[in-house]
């Protein structure tokens, strides 16, 4: 019989090597839709995942601080939309390291939100999550990319999104704080659909108004739908792995997402990560293992 431990740590690779496959998915779609368009229909099976859990079984707890579950839903929009952006415009494995940066930005958000304290390890692992950024994005003099700048903003957004999750986690019951972040992932875009005709924005701004186009082929339609279904399946996992063993321990394993990444990117076409991506990469995991396990002990 498997340790509890151990059961654990195979829910989370299981939960990894299915969020790196559904970055594959993602970047794979974008060759025939817009991002814009694979957040949509993601979130809009979601809806419907979401409201048949709900009323099989209805939330208990009263709610209230809406206006943060409002807030929570657009952060995770927000984050949601850049993360499929990168994925579809730089390598699969670069955009999935940029999004693991939130770690950091969670540590810098709960010091000057929630007064956590940040301790010189901590600070540490912000520098080596910093370096390895840039052994990523690899700027020229002191300017990145405008791609991976938005995969770094994209780790933010997401950190935002969970320190939201922190403030009303005791309030909202999990699938009402889901249906947010889904409710919001398809009201918004389609919003933008609408007005995309008459809005003339600039390049850099382009992916936030598409042109709306309906997809015409079966196999858009079974990859959108298994998308879905899997990101589902990735979140189920997730919560067990995190039931069923040692948060620190889990927080390490998450990071196979990144090896996964680089297969499922090579195999779609993606340039092998050089040698200094691929120090970027563990100067991020490294960093981001050590605030996990800062943060736990702190707790």
């Amino acid at each position: 019989m498997l340790k509890r431990v151990d059961i654990g740590v195979l829910y989370m690779l299981l939960a990894a090597l299915i969020s790196a496959l559904n970055g594959a998915i993602a970047k794979v779609l974008t060759q025939d839709i817009s991002a814009l368009e694979v957040v949509f229909f993601r979130n809009l099976i979601g809806i419907l995942l979401i409201v048949y859990a709900l009323r099989h079984t209805p939330p208990k707890l009263s709610g209230g601080k809406i206006h943060l579950l409002i807030l929570r839903g657009f952060l995770g929009f927000s984050a949601m939309i850049l993360f499929f952006y990168t994925i579809m415009t730089i390598p699969l494995a670069e955009a999935i390291t940029l999004n693991k940066t939130s770690p950091f930005f969670g540590t810098i958000i709960a010091f000057y939100i929630l007064k956590e304290h940040v301790s010189i390890v901590t600070l540490f692992a912000l520098v080596l999550g910093f370096l390895g950024i840039v052994f990523i994005t690899k700027p020229t003099g002191m300017v990145i990319s405008y791609e991976h700048f938005l995969g770094i903003l994209g780790g933010f957004f997401a950190a935002a999104a969970y320190t939201t999750i922190k403030k009303i986690k005791d309030v909202y019951d999990a699938r009402v704080i889901v249906l947010s972040f889904v409710g919001i992932g398809t009201i918004v875009p389609a919003i933008l659909f609408l007005i995309s005709p008459y809005v003339n924005a600039p390049q850099s701004l382009s992916f936030l108004f598409p042109e709306f186009i309906l997809p015409n082929e079966l196999i858009i339609w079974l990859l959108i739908v298994f998308m879905a279904l899997i990101s589902t399946l990735s979140q189920w996992l997730l919560t067990k792995a995190y039931s069923s063993s040692s948060i620190a321990i889990i927080g390490v394993v998450s990071y196979t997402n990144i090896p996964f990444a680089v297969g499922f990117g090579w195999f779609l076409g993606d340039a092998f990560p050089d040698i200094f991506t691929f120090i970027g990469i563990s100067f991020i995991v490294f960093g981001g293992i050590l605030v996990g396990r800062k943060r736990k002990a702190s707790n």
